[in-house]
């Protein structure tokens, strides 16, 4: 992954924000926009919220006149809609991209800092390759082995968000200690990967504890797990894109951006983190863990 690549995840969800505030200034409804471009709702409705795949800069130029936008603005959207043809390191990967999967990509390369709970399984970003390999040979059954070794490349690849020397994101994660203990693979895929998350804990920009069996239920509930992306500032200090929410499920996930759901899992976060083990005493157990592992145990 190169250090700049943030796909055009971003550049679409900026451009349609843009434009739904632009459309609001003028006291415009999306039905009445859509008429005067000869579109559906729908289709403008897709545009503001980034979803939008093929966007023309024609279009763009020809809204911007519709809402009254001056040259400098309307250069600088021009600017974001053809940021939005550029395809992204991880579309080499085809099929194995859902729409759904290249929204998230498109957010998580963006990320400037990320902060994920993780009640059940080691997160991806901090995967070894047979560990993520044993866990997609059972998620996804009928694929060939050279599928599965492409998803396991993909994984590998996406963790160059934390590695890479050119503003590395800011990475942050609680583990419950069910992580550790639940053997998938196999007790010599185990102990590698607990020994990889205790190194990683070296990094200057990876924070990774422990939520020990001891801590019970923090916040009274399981919340199951989730991820908080913040994103970096732009030249006037606004961010870049408002932080996200994504809350993982068996069948996908969901983005949740209102202010009350990310200052509810900001909160439910800050909490489970104040009752995980300290970074030292969470390497201890990895390592320990480990260990076990190694001697059969």
């Amino acid at each position: 992954m190169s250090d700049d690549d943030s796909g055009s995840t971003l550049p679409r969800r900026q451009l349609g924000r843009h434009l739904r505030d632009a459309r609001d200034a003028l006291g415009m409804t999306l039905i009445e926009s859509a008429k005067l471009m000869e579109w559906g709702k729908s289709s403008l409705q897709r545009l503001e919220k980034g979803q939008m795949e093929k966007i023309r800069t024609h279009d763009i130029r020809l809204l911007c006149e519709q809402y009254q936008l001056g040259a400098e603005r309307t250069a600088d959207l021009m600017a974001l809609a053809e940021q939005t043809a550029v395809k992204s390191w991880w579309h080499d990967y085809g099929a194995l991209i859902t729409p759904a999967f290249d929204v998230y990509m498109g957010l998580e390369s963006s990320a400037h800092k990320l902060a994920q709970f993780q009640p059940s399984a080691v997160p991806g970003l901090l995967q070894t390759a047979d560990y993520a390999r044993s866990l997609d040979v059972l998620y996804f059954p009928n694929d060939s082995p050279e599928e599965i070794d492409r998803r396991v490349q993909l994984r590998i690849r996406r963790q160059g968000l934390l590695t890479r020397r050119n503003k590395p994101a800011t990475y942050t994660a609680v583990l419950h200690e069910s992580v550790l203990r639940t053997v998938i693979g196999s007790r010599k895929v185990m102990a590698p990967q607990l020994r990889h998350l205790a190194d990683l804990i070296s990094h200057p920009n990876v924070d990774i504890r422990v939520l020990p069996f001891r801590a019970g239920l923090p916040v009274g509930l399981s919340t199951g797990p989730f991820l908080i992306l913040d994103f970096d500032v732009d030249k006037k200090g606004k961010p870049e894109e408002p932080s996200v929410v994504y809350v993982e499920s068996f069948t996908g996930g969901i983005f949740l951006e209102r202010l009350a759901d990310l200052g509810r899992y900001r909160e439910a976060y800050g909490v489970i983190h104040r009752a995980a083990l300290d970074v030292q005493p969470s390497r201890d157990l990895l390592r320990e863990v480990a260990k076990e592992y190694e001697r059969g145990r």
